[in-house]
């Protein structure tokens, strides 16, 4: 297995093999918390007017992201994981648009499969990647707004990477400790960024939450949509 690390949407473009496309903080967070609530189906687009374009279209849709880390005006929640826990959202589709991460997810139209990476499901993305052996893992790091690296999602590609050549995953308070002070996490404990609540850091550093990854689904005249796969499923 060659495991290559990638950047940004040019590293999402250049992925081949099963691309893990990582936004730790926090879109690839929020999008298993969005299923772990009751959500039916996850869209993720690249464009805010796709979005809007959805839910003018399907029926009971709920518009969740962001731009510069912020809630996008018009939308129900942010890109948080606090956010989406206050919704009901039993049955509803998501349709969720950020900075970075589903960035990622549309540009990695040449990868033969393509799964979110994020803490919340670390394990069983290696799980996923031992069991389905590819000749090559492309991990593409989003960072900073798709254009910076940045610690969080640095250090889940190399967590990732060390745990396909066998190494054990952190526990929760190992991350936590290495990210607190993440510059990525002082809006967490900045009061004045209502938009970044504080149990989000919690939420998204919380090793192994959920055993399953999201993988993106393509569909002929339909769009996109991540699918929940337990480790071991084709």
């Amino acid at each position: 297995m060659r495991i290559e690390l990638l950047d940004h949407v040019a590293g999402a473009r250049e992925a081949r093999g099963i691309a893990v496309i990582v936004d730790v903080f926090r879109a690839f967070s929020v999008a298993p918390h969005a299923f772990d609530v009751g959500a039916a189906r996850v869209l993720p687009v690249g464009a805010v007017e796709e979005a809007f374009a959805l839910r003018a279209s399907v029926p009971g849709v709920v518009l969740v992201g962001e731009r510069h880390a912020r809630k996008i005006p018009g939308f129900d929640a942010g890109n948080s994981p606090t956010e989406i826990r206050a919704l009901d959202l039993r049955g509803r589709t998501v349709v969720h648009t950020t900075h970075a991460g589903t960035q990622g997810l549309v540009n990695a139209g040449g990868a033969d499969e393509v799964l979110t990476g994020a803490f919340v499901n670390l394990s069983a993305v290696c799980r996923h990647l031992r069991g389905r052996a590819p000749a090559q893992v492309s991990i593409v790091r989003m960072g900073h707004e798709a254009r910076e690296r940045c610690m969080e999602d640095d250090l889940f590609a190399e967590t990732l990477r060390a745990m396909l050549l066998g190494a054990t995953p952190p526990s929760s308070e190992a991350v936590r400790e290495r990210l607190r002070h993440a510059p990525a996490a002082e809006k967490f404990f900045d009061p004045a960024c209502d938009w970044a609540p504080e149990p989000d850091f919690e939420y998204c550093t919380e090793v192994d939450r959920f055993d399953f990854v999201l993988r993106l689904q393509r569909g002929a005249g339909a769009p996109a949509e991540l699918v929940v796969v337990r480790p071991g499923a084709a």
